[in-house]
């Protein structure tokens, strides 16, 4: 059964802007990822995800092409973004079975809460290694296609349906630094610099390059990896920081990649569009943890189940 298209999709956009459009995302089986290229495809394009879990991958792609009737979208699964020629070979296969490559969405990434104490070299660089040079993998790989894409579909500032677009998805914590998250800050703060230089770098091409930095959104794979302790004054403390008084949804960060894709777009790059009710601005509440008392005290421990296999 089709997700209904208020759970992923305002009804701001009208149908048929991306037809003919072909979306290529990393970590497209996790709830946000899914999320934007549901939208997409709801919108007319086809696409191609990618993950290192085979099976979730294609079921999530079954799943994706039935927001649509007649979409295509493939899962490529047992592909590890950390090595480039894995990735190539699945970048090459959704050209050559889709036909193009017009939109990127590097969202391929992995986290969990430790303290400096307690984080390994080896944690430490398995973060680095694919939330940063995974990013960087997937731009190299699809560049060429994204070339193609832009000169095809030419950003005229009058042409409503342009190509050679690429949105990397960040965090928010490396902007005034965030406790135990020193791996995912220094990930993240990596992603941001690399869109920005390809931003710069092609541009004159027509590439635009931006960043969708999601907040605390509810009912993912972050937000239960990252809440920390699950009692319910915990979890009020997380929800009080929040200026606007709710979580965020995957709809806002779908509405977000829209944007950014769409015409609406067409002269936005090198941006960072944070999508996090202003909740970045609060004093933290990460987990639900009260600072600095988690720090002095000992009294931090990764909750049951969520603490990294890294």
């Amino acid at each position: 059964m089709a997700l209904p298209r208020s759970e992923y999709l305002s009804d701001a956009w009208k149908d048929g802007i991306f037809c003919n459009k072909v979306v290529f995302c990393t970590g497209g089986g996790g709830t946000i990822c899914s999320a934007q290229v549901r939208a997409l495809v709801h919108l007319g394009a086809n696409a191609c995800i990618i993950g290192r879990n085979a099976g979730k991958t294609e079921r999530m792609a079954q799943s994706l092409a039935k927001a649509r009737e007649g979409a295509k979208v493939i899962g490529i699964g047992a592909v590890d973004v950390r090595d480039l020629k894995s990735l190539e070979a699945a970048v090459h296969r959704c050209a050559n079975e889709l036909g193009a490559i017009d939109y990127v969405i590097a969202g391929a990434a992995g986290n969990f809460l430790a303290p400096i104490s307690g984080l390994s070299s080896n944690a430490f660089r398995t973060v680095l290694e694919i939330d940063t040079l995974g990013s960087y993998n997937t731009l190299k790989a699809t560049l060429p296609y994204l070339l193609v894409s832009a000169k095809k579909n030419q950003n005229t500032g009058r042409n409503k349906s342009t190509g050679g677009r690429i949105i990397f998805v960040s965090a928010t914590f490396h902007y005034a630094g965030t406790p135990l998250q020193a791996h995912a800050a220094a990930a993240k703060a990596g992603v941001d610099a690399i869109s920005a230089t390809a931003a710069l770098e092609y541009g004159p091409q027509g590439i635009t390059s931006n960043v969708i930095t999601p907040g605390p959104i509810a009912n993912t794979e972050g937000m239960a990896r990252l809440g920390g302790n699950e009692d319910q004054e915990s979890a009020d403390a997380v929800f009080r920081s929040i200026p606007l008084q709710r979580y965020g949804t995957v709809k806002d960060i779908a509405d977000g990649t829209v944007y950014l894709f769409s015409d609406t777009g067409n002269y936005i790059t090198g941006a960072v569009l944070v999508i996090d009710g202003a909740s970045w601005r609060s004093p933290s509440a990460l987990g639900g943890l009260k600072y600095p008392g988690f720090l002095l005290d000992d009294s931090f421990t990764p909750t049951s189940g969520k603490k990294s296999k890294l």
